[in-house]
């Protein structure tokens, strides 16, 4: 097991209450991938309605008296310090209520970071926020202006005028990587990994290939741009915010101001898209600090502009990817090196090297990857992080071995796909690559595939096929927490703190409590999203949907027992234990023996109970102790370049995922779509563009930051093997991520196909088709 896993697993062990033997080593697999009512079905999303209608209520549409509206002034330096600060005409613009700085901003610890062994913290960026006139990154907020509208607090922002005495600043990537250095560990496993002579073996292999790929900086954009809305009450902070991690950020703040987690209260029903960047950031500190300067409730919703200033994203990245095979495609030798950019006060490494330790078996293996400390903002997990820029680089690589071996690709993987973890050992627990790669090709019509570049044409385009493996682990985070309640009508209310960022949280919980609970859908209610409800982890990893399933069977079980207590002697259930029952058909029964059945209502009603309660705990994942488990995917594109200007079209992309068992097929397809228009945008528009000269962001909008649009996505089929994995709750794994990773891949390797030029650099624009 990593050193990751053992975090995880190691960190909770004495929280350990229940653990349901499904997923222990050796054991069967969980009942309800066998007997499924509503899980596997197609439903619709519960939220639907109310966002379509606009009912649905956000973090910046949140109403307060005596509201107030902050503006941010920017740093224009990378680095050095203020040595002027002249707020004078901002205080007496109209509408101003409080100009904040860092002399009249109230004394703030430093936020707390991140980690998987403390789910109360969620700290992105660790620098002191606004308490002395130092400048760290070029956008750091070195004013809040408030006032009585936005247009108010934003013309008094633009006011201020702040004078730097600049220090030098590494900025640029090229001269960072000099003096960068080594960590030992990347998100807590191990960095340098080698085994056997790989540069030997390399150097004698008959077939190999050696190439450098770059991808660039990226740059968060959801629909729902970071917001909060912030009151203090006395010595209680209320906060409603667009978070992905709800008590993280509770936990956050109460570090920050000096005050206990129960203090603070935060509120986050919905989340207009989050993809790691709705973390812990400057904005909520400064929020919070300026609400308790003004004594009035602040709201600070970014612009675009200021969230690409604030919020960091994916790193800029470099690797080197060296594959040796002999004559028949079995690779000899991996090498995978690189670098990235982590600075110092980022907690977040873009860990690229991860993916090639898991997808393929070599005999030999030298993979590790170095950090570049820049001066500029932190940068964090974004869909995928590590393995959407890791799989660019490998599966690229593993393209051009296939073309100079003259071997099919997907035929150069099915040889050396591996049968268990290559580099522990370890057994998979359900993992079947090849098959998902058998579906979409069969489905995309990859025979029609000219094996010679540029062998297709149509008028002045170029027509050209390529694929890509994807993977990404599987994650279930302990500590989650699920309350089960049934009331006397029946009905059940199933609660967490978990949250819903667009992909369907409370659909698919609800399908998952129902069919544990026996009840049909229309009886129970999920409710999510704010710190008074038990704990819930952060929604990232693709981890959530196991983690809440995982509770929800542990609360399960215990309201099975209380309910049988409850029943008594006088019941049909009299005598059995609770081993000997389950729940169907709105109550429990007797396994095997339906006419020894009682109903919820029965039970509740002859106790005098008006509703009963029980809360369970999502307990290590020990089915990591053993098992290699990860998501994978076949991504298949077709696309056309034009011969005259370089402009690529994507015609289609078919998708074919093998992710365990598949809770609703409608909300799954829409997250693998999802995954896969990111892909697209990674592959051929976006880029954050940073001049190197000042450390500054450029393309600070999305007018600048080109994300895909209804033009630029093609028909997009997915599909997927639909195998449950039996060591998982419901048999599933997690699908978040997994729909970007290998797109970038899958889209270059077609534009090769296409064009016969190779382009290692992403993204994929029309010059790099035309230079020569």
């Amino acid at each position: 097991m990593s050193k990751l896993q053992n975090a995880i697993v190691g960190g909770v062990r004495s929280a350990i209450s229940y653990v349901p033997t499904s997923w222990l080593p050796g054991a069967t697999p969980d009942p309800l991938i066998d007997k499924r009512v509503s899980l596997g079905t197609q439903q619709s999303r519960v939220d639907g309605s109310d966002k379509v209608r606009g009912a649905a209520r956000f973090a910046a549409e949140v109403k307060m008296d005596r509201l107030l509206y902050a503006a941010c002034v920017h740093s224009t330096i990378a680095r050095g310090r203020i040595t002027e600060l002249d707020v004078a005409a901002a205080e007496t613009a109209a509408g101003v209520a409080l100009v904040m700085t860092h002399r009249n901003a109230p004394k703030m610890a430093m936020p707390p970071p991140i980690g998987l062994t403390n789910l109360k913290a969620a700290g992105s960026n660790i620098v002191p926020v606004m308490q002395d006139p130092d400048v760290r990154w070029n956008g750091q907020v070195v004013a809040v202006v408030l006032a009585e509208t936005q247009e108010q607090a934003d013309h008094a922002a633009s006011l201020i005028k702040v004078r730097y005495e600049a220090a030098p600043a590494r900025t640029r990537f090229e001269e960072a990587k000099a003096s960068a250095h080594t960590p030992e560990s990347l998100l807590i496993e191990r960095n340098r990994l080698k085994r056997g002579d790989s540069e030997a073996a390399f150097e004698a292999a008959s077939h190999k290939v050696d190439a450098t790929y770059r991808t660039p900086w990226h740059n968060h954009n959801p629909i729902e741009p970071n917001a909060t809305t912030i009151a203090w009450e006395g010595d209680r902070l209320i906060v409603h915010d667009a978070t992905q991690m709800l008590y993280g950020t509770a936990g956050s703040l109460a570090k920050v101001f000096g005050i206990k987690e129960t203090q603070v209260f935060v509120s986050s029903p919905f989340v207009g898209g989050g993809f790691g960047g709705k973390a812990f950031w400057d904005h909520q500190i400064l929020g919070a600090a300026a609400a308790k300067l003004a004594g009035r409730p602040v709201r600070i919703a970014l612009s675009r502009a200021s969230m690409h200033r604030l919020i960091g994203g994916r790193s800029q990245t470099e690797q080197r990817v060296a594959l040796a095979a002999d004559g028949g495609g079995k690779l000899k030798a991996l090498l995978h090196h690189g670098f990235s950019v982590k600075p110092s006060s980022s907690v977040c490494d873009e860990a690229f090297t991860l993916t090639s330790r898991s997808l393929y078996a070599s005999e030999s293996y030298d993979i590790v990857q170095h950090t570049v400390d820049l001066d500029v903002l932190a940068n964090t997990f974004m869909r995928a992080p590590g393995e959407a820029p890791g799989t660019f680089a490998v599966e690229s690589a593993m393209d051009e071995l296939a073309h100079a071996l003259q071997i099919d690709p997907i035929e150069l993987r099915r040889r050396n796909i591996a049968d268990k973890d290559p580099l522990t050992g370890a057994p998979h627990s359900q993992s079947d690559l090849m098959l998902a790669y058998d579906l979409g090709a069969k489905r995309f019509g990859w025979e029609r595939r000219a094996a010679k570049p540029r062998a297709r044409r149509d008028g002045e385009w170029l027509i050209g096929m390529g694929c890509a493996s994807g993977s990404f682990p599987y994650m279930r985070l302990p500590g989650t927490s699920v309350r089960i309640t049934i009331d006397g009508n029946g009905q059940a209310m199933v609660s967490s703190a978990a949250h819903e960022m667009g992909m369907g949280t409370v659909t698919v919980q609800r399908q998952i409590a129902a069919d544990r609970l026996g009840l049909p859908l229309e009886s129970v209610t999920v409710r999510i999203g704010d710190t008074s409800l038990p704990f819930g982890a952060m929604a990232g990893g693709s981890s959530q949907t196991a983690s809440l399933g995982a509770a929800t069977t542990a609360a399960s079980v215990k309201l099975a027992g209380d309910l049988l207590r409850l029943a008594g002697n006088d019941t049909p259930l009299a005598g059995l234990r609770p081993s000997e029952i389950e729940f169907a058909d709105s109550g429990l029964r007797k396994i095997g023996d339906p006419s020894r059945h009682e109903s919820f209502v029965s039970i509740l009603g002859r106790a005098a109970r008006s509703e009963v309660s029980a809360t369970g705990e999502s307990s290590a994942p020990l089915e990591l102790l053993k098992f290699s488990m990860h998501s994978r995917s076949a991504v298949f594109c077709e696309l056309r370049v034009s011969d005259v200007t370089g402009e690529i079209r994507i015609d289609r992309l078919v998708g074919a995922f093998d992710c365990g068992r598949i809770l609703n097929p409608k909300t799954a397809a829409s997250q693998f779509r999802g995954g896969m228009i990111m892909g697209i945008g990674m592959a051929l528009t976006e880029e954050t563009v940073f001049d190197e000269r000042k450390g500054r962001i450029m393309s600070a909008s999305i007018a600048d930051y080109h994300v895909p649009v209804h033009l630029d996505v093609p028909d997009i089929e997915v599909l997927w093997t639909d195998i449950p994995d039996p060591r998982t709750p419901m048999g599933a794994r997690g699908i978040g991520e997994i729909g970007i990773t290998g797109v970038a891949a899958a889209i270059a390797n077609a534009a090769f196909n296409a064009t016969g030029k190779r382009v290692r650099d992403l993204p994929l624009t029309p010059d790099k088709f035309l230079s020569v």
